[in-house]
């Protein structure tokens, strides 16, 4: 069963403009890294977040928010594996590891939420066995206000929300994996 989304989830809502997302760890349309799968969920990786550079965003960007998100999951609602908000504009980069437990590598007065594990950091790919390749879109939102006024107790769906009608533009890498 492939499974694969070939589309981005963010076609789903307003159309905004794109700009440059880059990173040393992963690539869009390749396969993931070891580092950036799931070792907590058993799937053989690490769970170590990915380098991020990020640039070319509207001048009037007050924040931004990061967010990997598997439309395929088996849930019926995709799967969270990170969301990173209030990032203040003048962040342009994040480096490999900073969604840690503890955030370590965060700018100051960013946050993690939880994601679908329930767990607040990054948390790798891991998809079942045998359902075939899984996207993850790895995206950077540029905003309009300096914080979304959200707490670390929402979830990343609240996020989503929260940021309609204030992402000025959005960048996307989208890499795959797939469980065997």
């Amino acid at each position: 069963m492939s499974t694969t989304a070939t589309t981005s989830p963010y076609d789903q809502i307003a159309e905004v403009p794109s700009f440059e997302l880059t990173s040393t760890d992963v690539s869009d349309g390749a396969e993931l890294p070891t580092a950036q799968v799931s070792g907590i969920f058993g799937a053989g990786g690490e769970d170590v977040s990915p380098q991020l550079s990020w640039s070319g965003f509207p001048p009037e960007t007050k924040s931004f928010a990061i967010t990997v998100y598997d439309p395929s999951a088996p849930t019926g609602s995709g799967f969270w594996h990170w969301a990173v908000v209030d990032v203040p504009a003048s962040t342009t980069s994040l480096d490999t590891g900073a969604g840690d437990a503890a955030g370590s590598g965060l700018p100051a007065g960013s946050f993690q939420l939880k994601n679908d594990g329930g767990l607040a950091h990054y948390l790798g790919a891991a998809p079942p066995a045998g359902h075939g390749k899984h996207t993850y879109f790895v995206a950077v939102h540029a905003l309009d206000v300096d914080t979304l006024g959200i707490d670390a107790s929402a979830t990343p769906a609240f996020l989503g929300f929260n940021m309609s009608g204030h992402t000025l533009a959005r960048a996307v890498i989208a890499p795959w994996w797939e469980a065997k």
